[in-house]
């Protein structure tokens, strides 16, 4: 937030003149000594209220890199992908093929001047195993993260999701447009 510039930017001094820096006050984050599994990451969002309202279904793909697979059903069953892969939880969904962009500079442009409007998601151009490439939209947290953090990931990657579709439809040819 704009009013905490100033303390961020005092903290990241003392961060560059020392080693092992603590703020003053109380410790906003807690590390935790246990990190998350695929099989334990779905057994806890199984029992969240994201899907136990309806919001999301969950479904455990099993294969050679196991991952969950999201559908946010307020987001017109939105698919929403999360890995777990040794430190890190990664969330991502697929936007558009790179085949339906009609000048991939122009959108490439944009795309690097404008992506912080979407927080806590950063676009990528990904080759899948099919050889195709796809524009994704993606967030990566700690495999120790809360259970509120990763579900806060996975509902703000979805409402960003939307909000990059309708940012760049503009870039997409005109059949893709829904």
């Amino acid at each position: 937030m704009p009013e905490n510039a100033s303390l961020l930017r005092d903290i990241e001094q003392q961060l560059r003149q020392i080693d092992s820096y603590q703020p003053p006050g109380p410790t906003i984050m807690t590390q935790s000594s246990s990190v998350w599994t695929i099989q334990s990451l779905y057994e806890a969002l199984a029992n969240d209220p994201l899907s136990t309202s309806g919001n999301a279904v969950l479904n455990l793909v099993d294969g050679t890199e196991p991952c969950l697979e999201i559908s946010m059903v307020e987001f017109g069953d939105l698919p929403i992908y999360l890995t777990v892969s040794g430190e890190q939880i990664i969330a991502d969904a697929v936007l558009w093929p790179f085949s339906l962009v009609k000048d991939p500079v122009a959108l490439n442009d944009e795309v690097l001047r404008t992506h912080k409007l979407f927080p806590l998601s950063t676009i990528s151009l990904d080759r899948f195993p099919d050889g195709n490439e796809y524009y994704t939209i993606f967030g990566a947290l700690s495999s120790s993260s809360s259970l509120q953090n990763i579900v806060q990931e996975i509902e703000t990657l979805a409402a960003n999701a939307i909000k990059a579709t309708e940012a760049y439809g503009n870039h997409l040819a005109s059949e893709s447009v829904a």
